[in-house]
């Protein structure tokens, strides 16, 4: 059997299109790359800092992005980035947890402005964004996971699409067991089509 070479050559280059866009995703650049350049690639996020006391505690920090009834648009969620800062840390056990919820409510939530990542643009996000500093109830979990201290970035890519009338919830949560400085972030990225 002959081992022939799958990929192009000099003299024989093998042929390929990008046929990629944010409302057709198919192949080549992620469709952040044009739907950036069409205006409608939006982010935002949260922290939330505390100096936790002698018996420690959790610091959680929660950021919603809610597709408005009658939009005309869905959400594809492009990437999820933030982390769990651990300073002056007395010997004590670390939790880190990470959790997507479908729908879910917000106590005591805080408005966030959406920002387009086109500096040029003029567009807006049609969503509706939010911050809590406590974790959303209700709604329908999607994922949990534990996260360690330091820096997480998950590229999604649009595979949560939320449609009008629907919330996607990100909540990152840090506990300590004795004395120190905690801090949540959490941003979520998204495109509108």
């Amino acid at each position: 059997m002959p081992n022939d070479h799958i990929f192009g050559s000099a003299n024989k280059p093998l042929a390929d299109r990008n046929v990629n866009t944010y409302q057709a995703p198919a192949i080549g650049a992620p469709p952040e790359s044009s739907a950036g350049r069409a205006g409608a690639l939006f982010t935002a996020g949260a922290t939330n800092s505390t100096s936790l006391g002698l018996l420690g505690g959790s610091v959680i920090i929660t950021v919603q992005i809610t597709n408005p009834a009658g939009s005309g648009r869905n959400v594809y969620i492009s990437r999820i980035t933030g982390g769990i800062n651990v300073a002056l840390n007395l010997l004590s056990s670390f939790t880190g947890t990470l959790a997507i919820v479908r729908n879910g409510t917000l106590g005591s939530p805080a408005v966030l402005t959406p920002v387009n990542t086109n500096f040029a643009s003029s567009s807006t996000s049609l969503m509706t964004a939010r911050s809590s500093n406590t974790a959303s109830t209700g709604g329908t979990p999607v994922l949990s996971m534990p996260l360690a201290t330091g820096p997480f970035s998950f590229d999604e890519i649009g595979r949560f699409i939320v449609p009008p009338g629907q919330s996607y919830t990100l909540t990152v949560s840090g506990s300590l067991s004795v004395a120190g400085l905690l801090a949540s972030t959490a941003n979520v990225m998204w495109w509108e089509a």
